[in-house]
């Protein structure tokens, strides 16, 4: 003989597809919002079909077998976490779609007890409202986690362009490359700098580095010192460093503070370091 979380259990699914339809049924308008009721067609499916997976995870918490709730509310928990990280969609949106609908769940759960009537003591119903709210508190805490794990990769992805970006390492051969620092150098992206070019030399097998100064505008006394320790750091990797396009103004800076550049090639051009350089190599 079924138990009632079972018989509840089997409503639920021939619903699932009613209680979709009455939860889309009762979205608003918001700019730019997938929940949005006039989001289009292609996002009405998509939280039609992604809506059924949670009416099935939500109403598999009233089996006895705890390991298919766990097993559905993960997998629904990547699916929307994906699709909701990829259309750039907040929690906050999320976290209120899913209120609205545990409301809509309830008013089905509602219509099973009034069907059932005495059969359903009140004992099953406080069973239900422990175990689908903890239903849907599970799946909120197993998506934030995921939606929080997809933002991070993506930020450390997005942060890592940036910083090659910020300092493009243009390889001329094997083991020569060019760093063209150009536009407005302040302290905090100087200091990215000097921590992102001696491992992308490494990576890259740089064994010596043209670090062209000709497109910067201004470069006060802290710059100037990070650079030469950028240098430094260079040197003892066994990397040769040379800094091209000194203007005067960067070389009475470096003058002032006593930063001793004597050791280190620099030239006035790119152009006139690059081919002083090849012409030394030795001939194949």
């Amino acid at each position: 003989m079924k138990s009632m979380n079972e018989e509840l259990y089997e409503f639920l699914l021939e619903h699932k597809t009613s209680i979709t339809e009455q939860w889309l049924s009762e979205r608003d308008k918001k700019d730019g919002s997938i929940y949005s009721k006039d989001a289009g067609e292609w996002s009405e499916q998509m939280l039609r079909e992604q809506n059924s997976l949670t009416n099935l995870t939500i109403a598999s918490s009233l089996l006895d077998d705890r390991e298919v709730f766990e097993n559905n509310k993960k997998n629904w928990a990547k699916l929307v976490a994906e699709s909701r990280v990829s259309s750039r969609t907040p929690i906050y949106e999320v976290l209120d779609a899913l209120s609205k609908l545990r409301e809509t769940f309830w008013r089905f759960i509602e219509i099973f007890v009034e069907r059932e009537g005495d059969r359903v003591l009140r004992s099953n119903i406080m069973n239900w409202g422990i175990v689908i709210h903890k239903a849907f508190d599970g799946i909120i805490v197993e998506f934030t986690k995921k939606y929080d794990e997809l933002m991070n990769t993506r930020l450390v992805a997005q942060q890592s362009l940036i910083e090659e970006l910020n300092a493009p390492i243009i390889k001329l051969n094997s083991t020569i490359g060019v760093l063209p620092i150009i536009g407005d150098v302040d302290t905090t992206r100087v200091q990215a700098i000097g921590d992102f070019v001696p491992s992308r030399c490494v990576e890259l097998g740089v064994s010596h580095l043209f670090i062209d100064l000709s497109g910067v505008s201004v470069i006060d006394t802290m710059v100037a010192n990070h650079i030469y320790q950028l240098m430094q750091v260079l040197d003892l990797l066994g990397i040769e460093s040379t800094m091209t396009g000194i203007r005067p103004e960067i070389a009475q800076t470096s003058v002032q503070l006593g930063l001793d550049f004597s050791k280190v090639r620099t030239y006035g051009s790119l152009q006139l370091a690059i081919k002083k350089h090849f012409k030394e190599l030795p001939k194949m």
